[in-house]
């Protein structure tokens, strides 16, 4: 292998180009004048940005005043136009000021940058600390329309600039959001707000923007909330803390409770983001074509994050009518009062969770307005207890054949338990007979079933009722202060988990109730069944709900509205009295035993599932003896 070697040619060609090098950059070097010189306008380049700087952020220029190329240097005007393209001449009058306005309901301030709404206020609620309701305040929304231009540009309107102008119609105030090219040349956001009303007009138009708005682009409208906390318990409030939307013509959907969700939907009429008492809303004359929608929650921990429950996010496309837009909406900012969003007739009642089939229609049609009639009558502590009792009335009918049903069972348990015994090897004959007694006495399981079932839909009616009774808001009762929130009797020093740090009176006098209740009814099925193959099991199974219902009683409402649970408290306690009633005094054990014999002398005929009942069991049997038959 050759060895290598050092080339004296190579190394002083380097050195020779490397000497040339430095003699050019020694003959090109500035002069000390030169470097004075620029020093100099390096200085008065950075004087002059920050001049247009600090006047564009603090002088407000008004329409009358300005007169383009005159008021701005050229330096500003070529900035403005770089930064805003053709709403360079909106943002040369830009404020940073808000445009503030009131109604009698809403207190409003707009945001001259972007002209949306930056702080709403509901005038007449407070939270749980006697702090003024805010629905939006401290930059917690964001509403923004994102579009292309025709000279390559993508704008959000949240970043432009808008000159506001206010005016009176009578009780009527209108405020119009301008972002100008020129003065016929615009965007326009127009607010109209009105007296006794939470519900705002809101449109939006564009005039002259054909050849601005590159029309082969998609127009979104973005709209973002994070909802404030206003409730004690944070975790009770985000519970009813939700996007609902209605889409294709009168549907309605919900994203649900997930830590993050999203959907999309077509022709969307509206989109609500509601915070249990508490809702806005955009709605759309014409329904836009799609909407995708979006929920997350804030809530990691609820002993530290306490201001905001969820983050909602909204976008939805505007179409373009000649190349403008033109979009009739309005805005809903108020409470969540079924009354108040069914009265606009525009399906905004489906934002109360009523419950859906037979459950929202005894909500709407049956307990709304007798909760509304009573509660203008009487405290409303005084009438969740007269509405308990007349439910209770009610129903007592039903608790009636409940109890008769299990009495004729334990009656006839003795005879049922002898046909069990006689025909222990042949089950299918034992279920004949006792088919066949039952039948002829006029005594069923199933008739203590069906009673049951009857008082379901009541019992999850009114399970749905109290958490969206806005009425209960902030409203007292004996030792409660809110009847819309948690009772507190005892803090805790501590946490317990599902529990709470603390101890509500209501649940936990419910969960006694519902202990005593159990412990009276539980007895009756017992001693009405009859004894059969795995019967202890059962009977222990029902002895460990009668203490395990109470329980989960008490866990699961210590943070639920103390309404409900002194609804709860109230029913269980009148349920024991009609038992005791019934027990006592309206049911005769041996008259109804004699009523039994005297129905089994009769011929009785059977229904038509009864006697299908009977074939089928019948057929049964005799497919067991062929088998047997062909066994031996």
């Amino acid at each position: 292998m050759e060895e290598k070697k050092l080339d004296i040619n190579s190394v002083i060609g380097f050195l020779l180009i490397f000497g040339i090098l430095m003699y050019m950059l020694w003959q090109n070097q500035p002069t000390p004048e030169e470097l004075e010189a620029q020093e100099k306008e390096k200085q008065e380049q950075i004087a002059v940005e920050k001049k247009a700087s600090e006047k564009n952020q603090t002088k407000v220029t008004t329409a009358s005043d300005f007169t383009p190329g005159k008021d701005l240097d050229s330096l500003q005007l070529v900035n403005l136009k770089s930064k805003f393209g053709a709403f360079a001449y909106s943002a040369a009058r830009a404020s940073e000021e808000e445009t503030v306005v009131e109604s009698d309901l809403l207190a409003l301030k707009f945001n001259n940058k972007g002209g949306y709404l930056s702080e709403v206020k509901l005038k007449a609620f407070v939270d749980f600390k006697e702090a003024p309701i805010y629905l939006i305040k401290d930059d917690n929304a964001s509403f923004n329309i994102n579009f292309g231009t025709t000279d390559s540009r993508i704008l959000n309107t949240k970043d432009l600039y808008f000159e506001p102008t206010v005016t009176k119609n009578g009780e009527n105030t209108i405020v119009s959001m301008k972002l100008k090219v020129s003065e016929s040349k615009f965007l326009e956001y127009r607010y109209e707000l009105n007296n006794g009303d939470y519900m705002m007009g809101f449109t939006i138009r564009s005039q002259g923007l054909n050849d601005v708005i590159n029309s082969s682009q998609d127009v979104n409208l973005d709209w973002d909330l994070k909802t404030y906390r206003h409730a004690k318990s944070i975790s009770y409030e985000n519970r009813y803390t939700e996007v609902i939307y209605e889409y294709e013509d009168g549907k309605d959907d919900y994203l649900g409770q997930q830590e993050q969700a999203e959907d999309t939907a077509e022709d969307v009429s509206y989109v609500a983001f509601k915070q249990h008492f508490f809702t806005s809303v955009l709605l759309a004359d014409a329904s836009f074509k799609k909407g995708s929608f979006e929920s997350r929650n804030l809530v990691q921990d609820e002993e530290v994050d306490t201001v905001y429950t969820k983050a909602f996010a909204a976008k939805l496309p505007l179409e373009l009518e000649g190349g403008e837009i033109n979009k009739t909406l309005d805005w809903y900012y108020g409470p969540s009062d079924y009354r108040i969003l069914n009265a606009y007739d525009r399906n905004l009642d489906e934002i109360v969770p009523l419950g859906w089939g037979i459950f929202g229609f005894i909500n709407r049609y049956v307990f709304m307005p007798l909760f509304g009639f009573l509660g203008g009558l009487m405290p409303y502590g005084i009438a969740i207890v007269v509405m308990t009792i007349l439910v209770k009335i009610l129903l007592s009918f039903v608790q009636y054949k409940q109890f008769l049903s299990q009495a004729k069972m334990k009656i006839l348990k003795p005879e049922l338990d002898a046909i069990r015994e006689k025909h222990k090897d042949n089950k299918m004959k034992a279920q004949q007979e006792t088919m066949a007694l039952q039948t002829k006495a006029g005594a069923s399981p199933l008739a203590g079933c069906l009673p049951a079932l009857i008082q379901l839909p009541v019992f999850y009616a009114l399970f749905q009722f109290f958490p969206s009774a806005f009425d209960l808001r902030q409203k007292s009762f004996l030792w409660v202060e809110d009847l819309s929130s948690y009772d507190t009797v005892a803090n805790l020093p501590f946490s317990i988990p599902f529990y709470g740090d603390h101890v509500s009176l209501f649940p936990l006098l419910a969960s006694i109730a519902i202990f005593f209740y159990m412990r009276l009814t539980t007895g009756q099925q017992v001693n009405a069944q009859p004894q059969q193959e795995g019967m202890p099991d059962m009977t222990k199974m029902m002895k460990y709900m009668m203490y395990f219902s109470p329980i989960m009683m008490l866990f699961f409402f210590n943070n639920y509205a103390s309404g409900l649970s002194l609804y709860y408290f109230i029913s269980n306690l009148i349920s024991i009295g009609i038992i005791l009633v019934i027990k006592n005094y309206i049911l005769d054990e041996e008259k109804i035993h004699a009523q039994i014999q005297e129905k089994k002398k009769k011929p009785r005929k059977q229904n038509k599932f009864q006697a299908r009942m009977q074939e089928m069991m019948e057929q049964a049997e005799k497919q067991k003896q062929t088998q047997q038959k062909r066994k031996k």
